[in-house]
C-alpha cells in the first residue's frame, strides 16, 4: 500500500480541497462536519409504523381522558412530544400547525446544509486532482533531463488523480445521498407526527387517524385491519 501514498498529492488534493471548502462555508458549518456524519450513519429513525402505533395509543388515551392525560405519556419521539405538549398547553390548532412545521422546515434546512457541504467536496476534489496532475506533470517536464525527477514527478500527476476521484466517489458522494435520504425521511416521519397531532387536537377517531397516517407507509405496507 506504501505505492499508493504520496505527501504531495495527499496536501494537494485532501488539504487543497478541504481549504476551498471552508472558504465556501462558515466555520460553523465546516467543523460541524463531524456532527452532520455522524447524523448520517448513527442516528436512527423511528419507523412510521413505531409512530403510527404511538399515535394510535395517544389519540385512544387523549379520547378516554382529554389532552391532560397525555402529559404524562412515554413519547420517545421528541417532535412527537413537542407537538402533544402544545394540545396539553391548549394551543389553537393554528398555532399547533404553524410551530410543527416550522420546525419541519429548519430541520430540512440543517439536513440540506450538510448535503450541500459534501456535494461541494465532490465537485471540488476531482479539480483539485486535475490541477495536481497538472502540477506533476510540469514538475516532470520541466526535468527531463533528470531521470531521478521524472518518477516522483510522475507520482504526483497519476497519484492526485486517484486522490480525487476517491475522495469525491467513495467518501463525499455517498455522504451526500445519505444525508438526502435521511432528510427525506426525516421529513416524512415529521409530516406524520403532525398529521397525527392535529387529528388527536380535531377528536378523531383512533381508528380514522390510523387509517389517514398508513397512507405514509408503502402499498405492501399497509395491513388491512378486519376488526369492527
Amino acid at each position: 500500500m506504501a505505492m499508493f501514498y504520496n505527501t504531495p498529492s495527499v496536501v494537494i488534493v485532501f488539504g487543497g480541497s478541504l481549504f476551498i471548502v471552508l472558504s465556501n462555508f462558515t466555520m460553523s458549518q465546516f467543523f460541524g462536519i463531524g456532527k452532520v456524519v455522524t447524523k448520517a450513519f448513527m442516528f436512527k429513525l423511528e419507523s412510521p409504523e413505531e409512530l403510527i402505533e404511538k399515535a394510535v395509543e395517544l389519540a385512544d388515551s387523549a379520547r378516554k381522558g382529554g389532552f391532560l392525560a397525555l402529559e404524562e405519556a412515554e413519547i420517545p419521539n421528541p417532535f412527537m412530544r413537542k407537538g402533544v405538549d402544545m394540545l396539553v398547553d391548549g394551543h389553537d390548532a393554528d398555532v399547533v400547525r404553524a410551530t410543527l412545521q416550522k420546525d419541519i422546515s429548519l430541520t430540512t434546512a440543517r439536513h440540506e446544509s450538510g448535503a450541500t457541504l459534501f456535494k461541494s467536496l465532490g465537485d471540488i476534489a476531482p479539480a483539485m486532482g486535475m490541477i495536481g496532475t497538472l502540477i506533476g506533470l510540469v514538475a516532470m517536464l520541466s526535468n527531463m533531463d533528470d531521470p531521478k525527477a521524472i518518477g516522483p514527478a510522475m507520482a504526483v500527476a497519476l497519484l492526485t488523480t486517484l486522490y480525487g476521484a476517491f475522495l469525491a466517489n467513495v467518501v463525499a458522494i455517498p455522504i451526500q445521498t445519505k444525508l438526502e435520504l435521511r432528510k427525506d425521511e426525516e421529513a416524512m416521519n415529521q409530516r406524520l407526527i403532525l398529521d397525527a397531532v392535529l387529528g388527536i387536537q380535531d377528536g378523531q377517531n383512533p381508528k380514522v387517524i390510523e387509517g389517514i397516517l398508513k397512507n405514509y407507509l408503502a402499498e405492501s405496507k399497509r395491513k388491512v385491519n378486519t376488526e369492527d
